[in-house]
């Protein structure tokens, strides 16, 4: 079989039927093909390494012409993303050649495609074109014997316009109420889900990996000096992902991180955090553990509300999950006794794991062969510092880039 010939990519860019230039980010025009120089009546030597804006300016006498404007933002966001960005038809009239002040209504339908750099990160982009000026403005011709009336078939391509306008319009309003949402979501984040700065443990290693494109979720962690060389550590999950379930997180954690100072132990503040959250709305079924680690007496206290048992890893490599006191999620049903609250020893160099249910669970799994791989990994990995093994446990479970549901971890060396 013989070798495919070599192909010359220039110019197969030059003879492509489609209108195409090649555009950078500040829309300066690096190349053209034939198709797009016919249908603009332009010559190369007049749009190579001219600004867009320049070879091709605003009509005057239509003021409120955006068509520049929206091409900027579609290049920036296919540049952005590096994803095709598809326009709706746009209104952008060109000067007529060899008649200065004349301009030709135009309507153009373009499509925006990012070229991927050496670094795979885009830094031009094709932009390709096709000239729907007679399709907008009705001029074909009824053919001889057709049965469709010409008048009608103008109403329906100008509503057809009028209709992707409309819908660019939308979008675009959809894109800004996004920008604002994520924007709100990572302040969120920033604000919420900082350690105590407090805190004096330094061997300790946080992960938080939101399952949708927020980047905040209602998962949380929180670290809370509580004096004497003893440190709180807690992990909850509030159902659902999203604004809203940040805002429950966030009023939750301030809940617990208040109350595990002033309560006696782990279950007396998950007790007075079910209280509250029978208040707040979308705040129950949460699950939640708390612990303290008392580094003198070298114990852990713990307790559970629905939550998944924080895994214990003794300096040889042995894994124990802290199911000892378990509950239902907060406000499932009340606890007139009071939450169920448990001590374990543990050795110095010994680790801690408490992490949420979206590290474990898969679909159609059960629960148990995700506790197996994760204590398969603290157990095989043990001796990392936190940091690494936080990375080395994510990389095993195969949710290094996140999962399909939120995903907390914490990791502490005792």
């Amino acid at each position: 079989m013989a070798d495919p010939p070599d192909i010359d990519y220039a110019a197969l860019f030059a003879v492509t039927p489609s209108p195409c230039l090649i555009l950078t980010a500040d829309l300066v025009i690096t190349d053209v093909n034939r198709a797009y120089l016919r249908v603009t009546g332009r010559e190369r030597a007049e749009l190579i390494g001219r600004p867009l804006i320049e070879a091709f300016p605003a009509n005057p006498a239509d003021p409120a012409a955006d068509g520049m404007r929206n091409l900027r933002a579609s290049v920036a966001r296919a540049l952005a993303t590096g994803e095709q960005d598809v326009m709706a038809p746009q209104k952008y009239d060109i000067p007529v050649p060899d008649r200065p002040g004349v301009f030709e209504e135009r309507y153009w339908s373009p499509i925006n495609t990012p070229i991927p750099g050496t670094d795979e990160r885009p830094a031009l982009v094709i932009h390709r074109v096709e000239d729907v000026t007679g399709f907008i403005r009705g001029e074909r011709r009824h053919r001889p014997g057709g049965d469709h009336p010409y008048e009608r078939r103008q109403e329906m391509e100008a509503e057809l316009y009028a209709r992707a306008k409309e819908l660019q319009v939308l979008n675009e309003r959809l894109r800004l109420a996004h920008a604002r949402e994520r924007e709100v979501a990572l302040t969120l984040q920033r604000t919420m889900l900082q350690p105590d700065s407090a805190t004096p443990y330094a061997d300790v290693a946080v992960r938080y990996l939101p399952a949708g494109s927020l980047n905040i979720c209602g998962d949380w962690f929180e670290l809370v000096d509580l004096g004497g060389d003893r440190l709180a550590a807690a992990v909850g999950d509030v159902v659902g992902h999203g604004l809203r379930a940040a805002g429950v997180m966030g009023q939750l954690r301030s809940a617990l991180s208040a109350a595990i100072r002033a309560a006696d132990g782990p279950a007396g503040a998950l007790e007075v955090l079910g209280r509250y959250a029978c208040s707040v709305e979308g705040a129950l079924a949460t699950t939640v553990v708390q612990t303290v680690i008392d580094r003198p007496g070298r114990t852990i206290l713990y307790s559970c509300a629905g939550h998944p048992p924080p895994v214990l890893v003794h300096p040889g490599g042995r894994c124990v999950l802290l199911d000892g006191a378990t509950d239902p999620p907060l406000g499932v049903r009340s606890c007139p006794d009071g939450h169920p609250q448990a001590r374990v020893e543990y050795e110095p160099g010994a680790t801690l794991a408490l992490y949420t249910d979206g590290l474990v669970e898969r679909r159609g799994e059960d629960i148990d062969e995700g506790l197996n791989r994760l204590t398969g990994a603290l157990s095989g990995h043990g001796t990392l510092p936190p940091e690494a093994l936080a990375d080395v446990v994510l990389a095993e479970l195969g949710v290094s880039g996140g999962g399909e549901d939120d995903i907390a971890l914490v990791v502490l060396r005792l």
